[in-house]
């Protein structure tokens, strides 16, 4: 190379003038970093005795990159061709710490080509080597994918000294989030012998979990009003090792921190305004126990001196003061008064009895409340509550997003939230519950985008995720001595107006909500029942009315072979039709339902029944009154339903003219017209009991009582069986199969024709598993009791066979509930002197 009015410089000479290179420099620990790439020994160097030169860079070249892309090194070095830089500078060294800085490289140098007043740059680098597997040792199959995507461990990445010590640590808070706060983690390194030496590297992680670690005490310093034992009960997931095996010992530290917030809290609620922790320490005390020592100040105990209100000119200061209920002489409770105006992690949007809640429904959307707090001598406080009420705002636009197989008009009808409209928190909540309730969107992502567009107007708009709710199912069941299988389609989602537009059927018009079953069972010859029913929400598409068209028809006979002719039977037809309508008093959870049916029993030497001959005519009106405020349908956290309803005949035996004391008369003349006033009523209640809303509290209640106009016609048909699970398959002579878990299939029953009233009580503490459109799981423990009576002499509500047990529920959209239980009746079934015992069932469909 000729060296005629050129220099030749490497980055060892640039240091001289290059003072921030040396902090850039690699650990010399790295055992990635590979030898120093070799320049021409005889080059001249560059030194800083003389005055700053400019040069343009005329060319930049990238030297021992493999995997990299040049131009974007080049661009993050700060490197451009035709900038001009001055010699000697920190420019070189600046870029070569950008360099560093990527981590990408165990070597890194630039050198130089001067030729006049242009330079061409020389950059040389040495990628570090590739990992080509990432392998763990120590655990099994499943933790190695879980910690593989956990980590997010890629192939083709580079190896560092940062990578390896930033995974070790992840993996260790891992274990140590598992309760194994001992476990070690080595690494080895081996190269890949496919690949050339020193280019690809297998890197396995060497996991030894030790022993797992669980809270073996927690111990209180410096606490004089409270004992131990009451603080502990503070912590709702942070809990020593006790006989209770329902609290988890297991030590994590997030959770650990939110309880130290809930001990001030509780601490804040019973006065002691200044109570802190001063320190908390976490130290083993065996391989398998640790323990927590938390030393508190607890301070002085405060009392409400004067309670005042400033900024509200909305609401006067008696009605806020009322709602707020914070009287002088009151202990200081924090967390009381937070509540109760809706602010900090107390804020909650279903609560209308906040003030905050009061602001918001009423247009208020940026209104603000904060207390201050002024301490007066040693033991009182004087607050003072800052209201900023704002202006009032108004509904700008609101959008759909997200809906694929829904028409928008669809939705829209069923939003409380409207263009023109005051803002209304209260009816944002009630929207929330609405559209989760019609069943086509995840209801655990619904949630409105609330954007302020002005001083006065905002944008709500709500981002749907579209679930699949249609269902197919089949399902088999015992009942009767014999298998009976069952097949059936529900469409969630139909639309007839689509019915005959072209490129509709994909695979089904759809988009209006309205709602197709069809329905078949049987068990081969002698057992066949087919039912169809259609709801359309929104009838003529205007206003809240619902319109419900059904019918069905059964048969059993004693055809028990396919060319066997039947010599009896027992067949059922029937049709109704409803008309059901939103209410809006006393609020708008409340619904009413009417709906008209006819059936008929047609009988042939039916042995074994009341009625052995003969058609049996049953006409009546069924009214239903409901109200559910749930917030969704599958894994409900709060809210609660109830229906009452009475289906009723005519009376007539009240002017037929016959009398039906009269022993002679045949069973197909006094049952010619069925009569009979039935009366049902059931109600359960949702409850979160945890910070997070999963453990559930269901209780549940119903009865149902089946009466007659006359003592001498009470009807055999459309009584209850009660006990089991109801999924033998068989619903014949119009009876309602009550569900009893510990208990067989109508074992409730005092007669073998079935029950005319029942009584049941449900408690169930759930927890879900899995919450996700494709699929939702969780299990549940329930107490159960309740029984059956043959009459309103001998009914009543606390003569119950009891039962207990656990369960899981898996909903699938496609499918709908399934579940198993598993139920241990503590007491005897009817007409028996032998408990019922362990019992298991099995659940299709949801149940109310």
């Amino acid at each position: 190379m000729n060296y005629s009015g050129k220099i030749f410089a490497a980055v060892a000479a640039l240091v001289l003038g290059c003072p921030n290179l040396s902090a850039q420099e690699p650990n010399p620990q790295d055992t990635t970093a590979a030898a120093t790439t070799a320049f021409p020994e005889d080059a001249p160097m560059l030194r800083n005795d003389g005055a700053p030169r400019r040069y343009y860079i005329r060319d930049i070249n990238i030297r021992g990159v493999k995997y990299l892309n040049e131009e974007i090194l080049k661009s993050s070095a700060g490197l451009v061709a035709g900038d001009s830089i001055y010699l000697p500078s920190n420019f070189i060294g600046n870029a070569i710490s950008r360099l560093w800085s990527q981590r990408f490289f165990s070597d890194v140098k630039i050198g130089a080509e001067i030729d006049g007043d242009s330079i061409d740059l020389e950059v040389f680098l040495k990628e570090r080597p590739r990992v080509y597997h990432w392998n763990f040792e120590g655990i099994s199959k499943g933790k190695k994918k879980d910690l593989t995507e956990k980590l997010k461990l890629k192939p083709n990445s580079e190896l560092s000294d940062y990578v390896i010590d930033k995974n070790q640590k992840l993996i260790k808070k891992y274990w140590a989030e598992k309760g194994f706060r001992n476990a070690t983690v080595d690494v080895r390194i081996d190269n890949d012998t496919l690949r050339p030496a020193g280019q690809a590297v297998s890197v396995t992680f060497l996991i030894d979990r030790k022993e797992r670690v669980k809270i073996g005490r927690i111990n209180f310093l410096g606490n004089e009003q409270f004992k131990d034992k009451r603080l502990r009960r503070t912590f709702k997931k942070t809990h020593q090792k006790s006989i209770n095996f329902f609290k988890s010992a297991k030590f994590k530290e997030e959770d650990y921190g939110e309880d130290k917030g809930l001990l001030i809290d509780f601490y804040n609620s019973k006065g002691y305004r200044n109570a802190t922790i001063v320190r908390d320490s976490i130290y083993p005390i065996n391989e398998k126990r640790m323990g927590i020592d938390v030393e508190v100040s607890e301070g002085n105990k405060y009392y409400i001196r004067n309670v005042s209100w400033v900024g509200n000119s909305v609401y006067p200061t008696e009605q806020l003061q009322e709602l707020f209920g914070v009287r002088k002489g009151d202990i200081y409770d924090k967390k009381t008064m937070h509540k109760r105006l809706g602010i900090g992690k107390e804020e909650n949007p279903e609560d209308m009895n906040q003030i905050k809640s009061l602001y918001q429904n009423n247009g208020y959307l940026m209104s603000q409340i904060e207390p201050a707090e002024t301490i007066i001598g040693a033991d009182s406080i004087d607050v003072e509550v800052k209201v900023f009420e704002g202006k009032q705002f108004t509904i700008n636009e609101v959008g759909i997003t997200g809906n694929q197989r829904v028409d928008d008009e669809v939705i829209r009808r069923e939003l409380y939230v409207r263009p023109g409209e005051l803002y209304d928190r209260s009816l944002l909540m009630q929207t929330i519950r609405t559209l989760g309730s019609m069943g086509h969107f995840n209801p655990e992502a619904i949630m409105p985008d609330i954007k302020p567009v002005s001083n006065e107007l905002v944008n709500v708009n709500w981002p749907l995720e579209e679930q699949a709710s249609d269902q197919f199912n089949i399902a088999g069941g015992w009942g009767s001595g014999t298998f009976v299988g069952s097949v059936g389609i529900t469409l969630n989602n139909l639309s007839v107006r689509n019915f005959f537009k072209k490129g509709a059927w994909r695979p089904y018009p759809m988009g209006q909500n309205q709602r197709l079953s069809i329905s078949a069972q049987t068990n081969g010859t002698y057992y066949k029942a087919l039912a169809l029913s259609f709801t359309d929400p929104w009838m003529g598409g205007r206003k809240p009315n619902s319109f419900t068209i059904s019918g069905h028809i059964s048969e059993q006979n004693d055809a028990y072979y396919i060319l066997q002719s039947a010599t009896r039977y027992f067949r059922t037809y029937g049709v109704a039709a409803g008309l059901g309508k939103r209410l809006t008093w006393p609020d708008p959870y409340f619904t009413f339902y009417a709906e008209a049916s006819y059936e008929r029993y047609s009988l042939k030497n039916w042995t074994g029944f009341v009625v052995e001959n003969g058609n049996s005519n049953l006409l009546s009106l069924k009214l239903v009154l409901s109200r559910n405020s749930v917030d969704q349908p599958i894994y409900p956290r709060r809210g609660s339903e109830f229906t009452a309803s009475v289906q009723a005949t005519l009376p007539y035996s009240l002017w037929d003219g016959k009398d039906y004391s009269d022993d002679s008369m045949s069973d197909q003349e006094r049952y010619r017209w069925i009569e009979f006033h039935k009366w049902q009523f059931k109600a359960q209640w949702f409850q979160a009991l945890s910070g997070n809303s999963n453990l559930v509290l269901m209780l549940k209640a119903e009865m149902g009582y089946l009466g007659s106009y006359n003592k001498h016609k009470v009807s055999p048909f459309n009584r209850y069986e009660v006990g089991g699970d109801g999924m033998s398959g068989y619903n014949i002579y119009g009876i309602d199969i009550i569900s009893m878990r510990g208990y067989e299939d109508g074992a409730l029953d005092p007669s073998s024709y079935y029950s005319r009233g029942y009584n049941k009580y449900t408690a169930e503490l759930r927890y879900p598993v899995i919450l996700k459109p494709s699929s939702q799981i969780y299990v549940l423990g329930f107490l159960e009791g309740g029984n059956a009576f043959d009459s309103w002499k001998s009914f009543s509500p606390f003569k119950i066979k009891r039962a207990a047990g656990f369960g899981v529920r898996l909903y699938l959209p496609v499918v709908g509930m399934l579940g198993i239980d598993w139920g241990y009746g503590f007491d005897p079934p009817a007409n028996s002197t032998k408990k019922s015992g362990s019992q298991f069932h099995f659940v299709m469909g949801q149940q109310f």
